[in-house]
């Protein structure tokens, strides 16, 4: 199979495929077994449509009107209204990846064989995904309870040809002129299959699983950064010895620490002090940067976890299950995706609050170990980088209200019968603006640290050949370095995207190895 195709089978999906769908256009092709599960559950859902007696989801009302039975004239179109009423989003627009993840996480469960929907329905589904058609999602809408209502009714109603789209040449026009210009043809939803397209934590989950690929990159920038910043401010690097953290056995702090000493592999500079007095030890964000990089890193681990299983999962109400059953149930719920949301959003916040403690130090003369004011050419006439770091205080502190947790508020709705929600959509999207702080935060940092690293050079002290190699690179994509006061907008925001596209990692790693 090509490598650019994700298949869907019966089974879930990986964090790759998501990423490989979302954000890099992957093909997505239904596997045959998962063909014959859509088929043998729709068998079960047509069988209990046909008799008298009233099914939930099936010839029901939904929610808090659950308990009126729909005769069968009324179903088709009551599957049309439940997407047309529940597509109530408002805000600005979602964007791309999150919704073509959100609709490719629909798609595993349904192809899992577990929701009823007809193999026909599924089939559109990946045929809107590979037509680059993008059904417009707004901000607002879910509270991550019986799954991303609105959010999903958005996408189920650009497979209906209605509502608005976005075409794969960006321009967002009527979903049903869309789908006609791509050959696809609207789908006519029957029993249940409505409810099957809404009732899910995918879009929470695909935000999940973006951040972590995300912050996996960052969490080895920062590792980075801390060494050069160690290095520049003539630190020692006797505490990042294994030795020391093996009596200490958490596995994100040993790999760390291990990160930051192959970075630091051949300094001239670690533990060269300005007055030759020995130094006890460094500051804090200096020392114990293994430490809190490291704990934030155990947290992605967990947070891995908990979105694998939701990616194994199958998360619709009611379910169908492989006895014949059709059951309703609150797998819906959002609270263990929320959860560890919040936790990413409150280790991004201190990981970016001990990258400004640093960033800060080597501004300060007198905390620098003899490096000049703000890292300026001429300390009075140039002011250096001294507003780059109030540009990252700012950030940091933004963090800190983003790392609020969003799951611990719960606001009760549909006449109280959906009485507790998780907000896990809510805290998924004040993580993407938390960790898209986190990367110019670092950002900051990298700036910082490789203009002193070059300072202390130009003193004749030699830098790690780690450390040379990241400064090179940084200045090839356009981040220059020590001299007059210029215009620094432009400087930070090529060391952001050097950043966050991975570039500071894959610099380094030619001198390091691999790093973790």
């Amino acid at each position: 199979m090509d490598m650019h195709t994700v298949v869907v089978g019966t089974s879930g999906t990986t964090a790759e495929d998501v990423v490989a769908v979302a954000r890099h256009g992957a093909r997505v092709e239904l596997s045959s077994a998962a063909l014959d599960a859509l088929a043998a559950s729709r068998l079960i859902v047509d069988a209990l449509a046909a008799k008298p007696e009233p099914v939930y989801g099936v010839s029901t009302g939904f929610g808090a009107l659950a308990s009126r039975h729909i005769s069968t004239e009324l179903r088709a179109q009551l599957q049309r209204n439940i997407v047309r009423s529940h597509a109530a989003g408002m805000g600005p627009r979602v964007e791309r990846e999150v919704v073509r993840a959100l609709m490719f996480l629909r798609l595993k469960t349904v192809a899992s064989g577990h929701t009823g929907v007809r193999p026909e329905v599924a089939q559109t589904m990946a045929d809107v995904l590979n037509a680059g058609i993008t059904p417009v999602v707004h901000e607002y809408g879910s509270l991550g309870c019986s799954g991303d209502l609105a959010p999903l009714s958005h996408c189920a109603l650009t497979l209906m040809g209605e509502g608005d789209a976005e075409g794969p040449d960006g321009t967002v026009r009527p979903a049903g002129e869309l789908l006609a210009a791509h050959g696809i043809t609207p789908v006519e939803l029957r029993e249940k299959e409505g409810l099957a397209l809404l009732n899910g934590t995918d879009g929470m989950l695909g935000m999940l699983v973006m951040a972590l690929a995300d912050l996996r990159n960052l969490y080895t920038s920062a590792d980075i950064t801390a060494a050069l910043s160690l290095e520049a401010l003539l630190g020692t690097d006797k505490v990042l010895a294994p030795e020391l953290h093996a009596i200490r056995p958490h596995p994100g702090q040993g790999v760390s620490a291990a990160n930051m000493l192959r970075v630091l592999a051949g300094s001239g500079l670690t533990g060269h002090h300005q007055d030759d007095a020995p130094r006890v030890q460094d500051a804090y964000s200096v020392r114990c940067a293994p430490q809190v990089n490291g704990a934030g890193r155990d947290t992605l681990d967990y947070a891995s976890v908990v979105a694998g299983r939701e990616l194994a999962s199958s998360v619709d109400n009611p379910v169908v299950l492989p006895d014949g059953r059709v059951e309703s149930n609150g797998n819906f719920h959002g609270a263990p995706v929320a959860y560890v949301l919040d936790f990413l959003a409150i280790v991004a916040a201190d990981l970016g609050s001990i990258c400004e403690r640093r960033t800060d130090r080597l501004l300060d003369k007198n905390r620098s170990h003899g490096l000049p004011p703000f890292l300026a050419d001429d300390a009075g006439v140039d002011s250096g980088l001294m507003i780059a770091q109030y540009t990252q205080a700012a950030l940091v502190s933004e963090m800190k209200r983003l790392a609020v947790p969003a799951s611990a508020d719960s606001i009760p709705s549909s006449a109280m019968q959906e009485d507790h929600v998780s907000m896990g959509w809510s805290a998924a999207r004040k993580l993407r603006t938390a960790v898209d702080n986190l990367a110019r935060i670092v950002a900051v940092e990298l700036y910082a640290a490789t203009r002193a690293v070059e300072i202390r050079a130009a003193e004749g002290l030699v830098p790690a050949p780690a450390s040379q190699a990241a400064v090179a690179a940084l200045r090839a994509a356009g981040a220059e370095g020590p001299g007059p006061d210029r215009f620094l907008a432009p400087d930070l925001a090529a060391a952001d995207t050097f950043v966050r596209e991975g570039r500071l990692v894959a610099a380094v790693e030619p001198v390091t190895g691999p790093l973790a």
